[in-house]
């Protein structure tokens, strides 16, 4: 997996390495530098403060995918659960948490202090189908109505996909998007 880069910590590094230089630049008579040190640095140093207050981490992947697994993916998974693992694993900048929209479509997100917080996910094979697996922190969406809610899940995530919630304990969720491969079979 490609090492994850901030956009807010590259402007905040450019910027005031920019900034720096165009203080020096001004102690040492030099107006060139000068004014290309203030010009171009602070604008990007506060381009790269305002990314920061913006950012949304991305999602750890727990466990580690195995070989055998990234092998499967390649060969199952849907657009939808490839566009999934892709969004939640970057750098997100002006959303306020992961699959934010998704949820509130779902109806697993009636309030902003309510919606369900994505912990981790993790990619396995269940009985032989790729399987992405999202961990949610759900302390105040009763389990109940996760279980309700699984049908819509599978249409949402869908198509050629099978969804499984099950409770983890300590206001823990585990949704499963398994590839419904008696759908759509593998190439």
């Amino acid at each position: 997996m490609r090492p994850q880069i901030s956009l807010g910590n590259v402007g905040l590094t450019v910027g005031g390495i920019l900034t720096v230089v165009g203080f020096v630049a001004y102690f040492i008579d030099n107006p060139t530098l000068n004014l290309a040190g203030f010009f171009y640095g602070v604008p990007i140093l506060l381009g790269g403060f305002a990314l920061r207050a913006s950012e949304l981490k991305p999602v750890p992947i727990s466990p580690a995918t195995s070989d055998a697994v990234l092998e499967l993916r390649k060969q199952q998974a849907t657009p939808t659960q490839n566009q999934v693992r892709k969004d939640v694993t970057r750098f997100r900048y002006g959303q306020e948490a992961h699959l934010d929209i998704a949820l509130e479509r779902l109806g697993l997100s009636p309030t902003d202090d309510e919606r369900p917080i994505l912990t981790s996910i993790c990619e396995t094979a269940v009985e032989g189908a790729y399987c992405l697996i999202l961990v949610f922190y759900s302390p105040l969406i009763d389990m109940q109505i996760w279980q309700d809610k699984r049908e819509k899940i599978e249409r949402f995530f869908g198509p050629a996909i099978q969804a499984q919630v099950e409770s983890l304990g300590e206001d823990m969720v585990k949704v499963s998007l398994v590839r419904d491969r008696a759908e759509s079979p593998e190439p």
